[in-house]
């Protein structure tokens, strides 16, 4: 494996998340991309984007939580949003898989690391996504479909 590595100023959830502040606080977070929509903030245990909104200076909100299609779409708007928030930045979902799955393939992209090297990776650290086939296609696939039109 090469030295491919996420930065540290990329942080996903690697479960629910009961205190959205501190949550913030804990990480240093200057933004915040949130992947769930407000049927999530309904839910038990949800959380609201009026909550990541309050909790960090800058945040962006890119709906892609079940039953909606994690594609390339999304996944060009995803790297838009990174490129443009402040770090360091947090990206979460409901538990997990798919903003673990949205920072692997921006950090992979911007770093020009290959699929392999980024998947090995993802495994080495338990990333959330490695255990979702559809997840590790969608990483796997965007690093190759977006790599020429990613500047």
């Amino acid at each position: 494996m090469t030295g491919f590595e996420v930065p540290a100023d990329l942080t996903f959830n690697r479960g629910p998340i009961a205190d959205p502040q501190g949550f913030a606080d804990d990480a240093g977070a200057a933004s915040w991309l949130y992947l769930c929509g407000e049927e999530f903030a309904s839910m038990d245990g949800g959380m609201s984007y009026e909550q990541v909104r309050a909790a960090v200076p800058e945040s962006e909100n890119i709906v892609s939580d079940p039953p909606r299609e994690l594609d390339l779409d999304k996944a060009r708007r995803h790297i838009a949003a990174l490129d443009r928030l402040p770090r360091p930045t947090l990206v979460t979902c409901r538990a997990g898989p798919r903003s673990s799955a949205v920072v692997y393939l921006y950090a992979g992209l911007r770093a020009g690391a290959s699929a392999d090297e980024v998947l090995a990776r993802a495994d080495a650290d338990k990333a959330p996504f490695t255990g979702f086939d559809d997840l590790r296609r969608f990483v796997a696939d965007g690093l190759q479909e977006l790599r020429a039109g990613t500047p």
